[in-house]
């Protein structure tokens, strides 16, 4: 099979910049180990940058996210008896983020390649990219019992971190960049009424807690555990229990709680892989970065990298123009960085962290009372927030 771009990775990344490509003529097809069922039955993120939200519908995919999403121009946080607001629209100079859940974002990217006839390959095993160096790569695969090849121009690994792109990556010339968090996130989704019509963050000696949501009628609730707890471990009960003991009475008292539909546990970790090119090669998404999910920024750092690659590409193949090819993993690694700066700081302002000292925890709860003090500080959260410009 031959193609101009080969995607490793049928999630939204992987999709979305398939979409993209797929409207300017340029050709590609997308490999994806897992099923189509078990990539939409992913619970993931929610909240979209505004970029991310332009990206989908420069790919004529926004139709359902502009209709079933919901804006969203602040969130609350719950700290030492307090609930304070983050105004997002005053401080980001009218901004906002969209409230659409990863599944349905990602159901709306399968809807759109069907509907072009675009090339998603699923369940593929043994897949391997091969040279990379070279002016012909090509990725080899098997599905079932026969062997595949697809011979491209470029291989895109957006394969998530468990997968076999940024491997490709010889260890003299890949250098990683990693911080583990010593507890993870409890979620439960479930079929009840938000508490909230605006995100809840609350800080709690007990640990940090979250309230969010996908709809009117679809929440999803985290709370801080040690990362060595077990989902098994945690009855419907019990988890309600624990989340109305670290949210303030005021929100509390309007939780309505209900059967899990989906429950799992989030490990913490922060995550950079340098270059996010090597090659023909080039990394997109989790297969190149992670963030602790506080300040959300995971799903949103990778349509960075799919609006700078897909540029690139795009110049490349109409005016023959390689200098965003050149610059990507370079431009892509700066807001990368950005987002990991801003995901560190919310996630050690907002969390228990077991080895703290009692200076630490003065800290945090300086570090709030400044912020809530300080419009420079407020202008500061809001604006990454709501996305730093591409």
């Amino acid at each position: 099979m031959k193609t101009r771009v080969c995607i490793i990775g049928g999630g939204p990344s992987g999709l979305l910049l398939a979409q993209l490509l797929h409207l300017q003529g340029i050709d590609s097809v997308v490999l994806e180990r897992q099923s189509r069922a078990h990539v939409l039955g992913r619970i993931r993120a929610g909240v979209l940058e505004h970029g991310f939200a332009a990206l989908m519908r420069l790919a004529r995919c926004g139709t359902r996210m502009d209709q079933e999403g919901q804006i969203h121009h602040g969130f609350l946080i719950a700290h030492g008896g307090r609930l304070d607001r983050i105004d997002l629209h005053k401080y980001s100079a009218g901004s906002s983020v969209l409230v659409y859940g990863q599944t349905e974002l990602t159901r709306d990217l399968y809807a759109a390649r069907e509907r072009m006839n675009g090339s998603v390959i699923h369940g593929v095993q043994a897949v391997q990219p091969q040279g990379l160096t070279s002016a012909s790569p090509a990725v080899t695969y098997r599905i079932g019992q026969e062997l595949a090849r697809v011979d491209c121009d470029f291989v895109i690994g957006a394969d998530g971190f468990h997968g076999v792109s940024r491997q490709a990556i010889p260890p003299g010339v890949l250098k990683e960049y990693e911080k583990l968090y010593p507890f993870g996130w409890l979620g439960l989704l479930s079929r009840t009424p938000p508490v909230s019509p605006e995100l809840v963050y609350a800080k709690h000696p007990r640990g940090f807690a979250l309230c969010s949501l996908r709809s009117p009628q679809l929440s999803r609730y985290y709370i801080q555990v040690p990362s060595s707890e077990r989902v098994e471990d945690w009855s419907d009960e019990a988890f309600w229990a624990e989340l109305e003991r670290r949210l303030p009475r005021s929100v509390a008292d309007k939780l309505v709680t209900g059967a899990a539909i989906e429950k799992s546990i989030a490990p913490l970790r922060s995550f950079v892989a340098e270059p996010m090119r090597y090659g023909r090669l080039f990394l997109v998404g989790d297969a190149a970065h992670i963030v602790p999910p506080t300040g959300a920024r995971g799903l949103n750092s990778a349509a960075s990298d799919v609006h700078y690659l897909y540029h690139a590409l795009l110049a490349h193949y109409q005016n023959g123009d390689d200098t965003g090819l050149d610059g990507y993993s370079a431009k892509a690694l700066a807001r990368v960085w950005k987002a990991q700066r801003f995901s560190w700081w919310m996630t050690n302002m907002l969390h228990s962290f077991p080895d703290a000292l009692a200076y630490d925890q003065r800290l945090q709860d300086t570090e709030l009372a400044y912020l809530f003090s300080s419009e420079a500080a407020l202008r500061s959260l809001a604006e990454n927030y709501v996305g730093l410009p591409f």
